[in-house]
């Protein structure tokens, strides 16, 4: 019963710094599209978005930019939608074909693209927008159009996802806000010779998608709608519609004041003039394979930040690990010691008193004569071997006294199998995005791709759902397995979809391209009721009916024990609380990447997940000991009620987690209104709850394998 703690430690330290390396690794894409001379390249617009709020709209639904007409470019009509993937549309894209004209190798000084008549209303959107710093996201050859940067010492550049819509300054003449829109862009394709054979015969391929934004004004343009000069200083596009005041007048006839800002429809426009240039220039020095690699080179500076985390996860592993062992060997394994020493000494005790009471006569020959005395000494035996339990049992104390309890059914056993069916449901997810992450599947050039299989594998693991709910329904002798089977496969896949339509409905009032369409759910539920449950209830047969339930090393007692007052360090509350402090700072380093990714540099793109795996890793090994610990403390505590508490010390750093989601919407954000407000926190609550339901299932299961281990060392009948 000897367990090498400190050389689990360090075999996972190796582990952490080999899978660490993986994280800049991924798979480009499937397939290399090329382009020829003169070949027409599509330009599809997709969405805009802020990292001040979480409402996304489709950029054709923008009523101040350029509607598509119809025409043909690259050979498809512009407007026209592209078929997106589950996961791109649940991220809220809505990607489409456009009007801008690219021409491999061919470069354009000034494109005259529409004169836009906007209205007041649109003008007041768009200054909203600005105002909120939304950008606007493109994509050529599956590549994002970016906005190019330098690094701080000028040594290294890289990309951040999308362009500004305008921007914002303030008059000198009356100190008020004005805001301008960049109605002129600069598309810069950056390319290079075609590897292989296409290369030989001409062919390029796309490594680079630059976009540069600028305002010009509506005057001082030629025939052809295309600014005089395009390089040249330009007082910008500004966004503004002069307040009819005979129309304000009629409306506050009895004011003497007149705002500045007129919102009624008096039917004034303002035309805004779109234009673009395109430039072609060779890059010799990306290539197609690690073209990627310009939108993540922002995240290598923070590298050493991410070594932090790990080493700070592995310090708290390493500390918990060292409680571990002494627990282990000065407590657990020392009672366990002190009770065979026990029990051969009261056997042997047993066995003179035998002895004493029956002389040298074999028990055998007894037996043999046939004159019944071997009935008799059995009583008198039994007699003695109940005298001698009633002794020992005297002398034990602690987690020993609940043999005849510990594994006794819990309350809303019922609601704990699907509990814990659901829990490895997301385990196997989890786990199995993280590897398909690390070995580069995974990666933004597969647009959606994450979210898509994650689903995917949602689904199909209802199968383990429902085989590891019915084997341990079938372990608390649960005779009803068809309810628990639909319990399982309705509650939280029910609870996760009803949260998501009410959260749906907030998005649709706001017209956000973040709504998920009719057509959408439907096909969500369909997946939902027409696989997951058929796999679901699949499982649970198996693990009902083909498979046995865990054995318990004791008997259970009919009458139960009566619990003793407990510390308040042992309350439900503060044990739990308590107890996911610990796994709360093993990850919270690494958590300030991921909420920064989600929340507040949205035009970067999340991919260390080398570091991520490596930090999950030795989170579930925290949560495995402070399970532990804290199930052994109870026990000592004469409290056998573990099951259920188990399950919350495993997710307890979850309430923290929550904590820590306030704490940064609050010091760190900007957003603002009351919707994207709403959805932040109600979609931060639903993460703590899906990561609350896989560490609590980690810690019962583990707490059920400790239990068994040291019960099943002890003979208590």
């Amino acid at each position: 019963m000897h367990t090498n703690f400190p050389g689990i430690l360090l075999r996972l330290s190796a582990l952490s710094i080999t899978i660490s390396y993986c994280s800049a690794f991924y798979i480009p894409g499937y397939s290399i599209r090329t382009y020829e001379d003169d070949e027409p390249i599509p330009l599809h617009v997709n969405k805009v978005y802020s990292d001040n709020t979480q409402l996304q709209f489709p950029y054709y639904d923008l009523p101040f930019v350029c509607p598509p007409t119809g025409k043909k470019h690259a050979g498809i009509a512009s407007g026209r939608s592209v078929s997106l993937n589950l996961g791109e549309v649940l991220r809220g894209d809505r990607i489409m074909t456009s009007d801008y004209d690219l021409i491999m190798g061919q470069d354009q000084e000034c494109r005259y693209l529409c004169s836009h008549e906007t209205t007041r209303a649109g003008i007041t959107r768009a200054q909203q927008l600005v105002e909120d710093g939304y950008v606007a996201e493109w994509i050529v050859d599956n590549l994002p159009g970016a906005t190019s940067f330098v690094t701080v010492d000028r040594t290294q550049k890289y990309y951040a996802a999308g362009f500004k819509m305008g921007f914002k300054d303030i008059s000198l003449v009356n100190n008020r806000p004005r805001y301008f829109i960049n109605n002129h862009l600069t598309l810069v394709i950056r390319w290079r010779k075609a590897p292989g054979r296409a290369g030989n015969r001409g062919a390029k391929v796309i490594v680079g998608f630059e976009v540069y934004t600028k305002s010009i004004a509506a005057e001082g343009r030629n025939s052809t709608g295309c600014p005089q000069d395009v390089h040249g200083f330009d007082s910008g596009m500004h966004l503004h519609i002069p307040a009819n005041n005979t129309n304000l007048a009629s409306k506050y006839p009895s004011s003497s004041y007149l705002p500045e800002q007129d919102d009624s429809d008096d039917g004034a426009t303002l035309t805004i003039p779109y234009s673009y240039s395109v430039y072609f220039r060779e890059d010799t020095r990306v290539e197609w394979a690690t073209r990627w690699d310009m939108y993540f080179n922002n995240q290598e500076e923070s590298t050493s930040i991410h070594w932090l985390a790990i080493i700070n996860s592995l310090v708290i592993a390493g500390l918990l690990t060292t409680v571990m062992v002494m627990v282990w060997n000065r407590t657990v394994h020392g009672d366990l010691k002190n009770l065979r020493e026990g029990s051969l000494e009261e056997a042997k005790s047993v066995l003179r008193r035998k002895k004493t009471k029956n002389g040298p006569t074999s028990p055998r020959l007894i037996e043999k004569s046939g004159s019944g005395l071997l009935e008799q000494t059995g009583v008198l035996d039994q007699d003695d071997d109940d005298s001698s339990d009633d002794e020992s049992i005297d002398d034990i104390t602690g987690w020993k006294l609940l043999h005849g309890d510990v594994f006794r059914t819990p309350a809303y056993a019922g609601l704990l199998a699907p509990t814990i069916g659901s829990g490895m449901q997301l385990v196997f997810m989890t786990t199995s995005l993280l590897l398909l992450s690390c070995f580069g599947v995974l990666n933004p050039s597969f647009r959606g791709g994450f979210v898509s299989v994650g689903m995917g594998l949602f689904v199909f693991a209802g199968s383990f759902s429902g085989y590891f709910s019915g084997r341990v329904y079938k372990t608390f002798g649960g005779m009803n397995w068809r309810k628990n089977t639909l319990m399982t496969a309705l509650l939280f896949p029910g609870f996760l979809f009803s949260s998501m339509f009410v959260l749906n409905l907030f998005v649709w009032a706001q017209a956000s391209s973040t709504a998920i369409p009719f057509g959408t759910l439907i096909g969500i539920v369909a997946l939902w009721l027409l696989i997951q449950v058929p796999l679901v209830y699949a499982g649970s047969w198996v693990g009902y009916h083909r498979s046995q339930p865990w054995e318990h090393p004791t008997r259970t007692s009919s009458i139960p024990r009566q619990i003793p007052a407990q510390a308040w360090y042992t309350k439900s509350i503060w044990t739990v609380l308590l107890a996911g402090l610990v796994p709360f700072a093993v990850i919270f380093i690494e958590l300030l990447f991921v909420f920064r990714s989600l929340w507040q540099d949205k035009s970067g793109y999340y991919y260390v997940f080398g570091f991520l795996s490596v930090v999950s890793l030795v989170l579930i090994v925290t949560v495995v000991e402070v399970t532990i610990i804290a199930t052994y403390v109870q026990l000592c505590a004469e409290n056998y009620h573990w099951w259920w508490q188990s399950f919350f010390i495993g997710g307890g750093s979850a309430i923290w987690i929550f904590l820590y989601c306030a704490w940064y919407y609050f010091t760190k954000l900007n957003i603002q209104g009351f919707i994207p407000g709403i959805l932040f926190f109600s979609y931060s609550l639903l993460a703590c709850t899906v990561y609350g339901l896989l560490t609590g299932t980690v810690g019962f299961l583990t707490a059920y394998a400790f239990v068994r281990r040291i019960y099943g060392a002890i003979k208590a009948d």
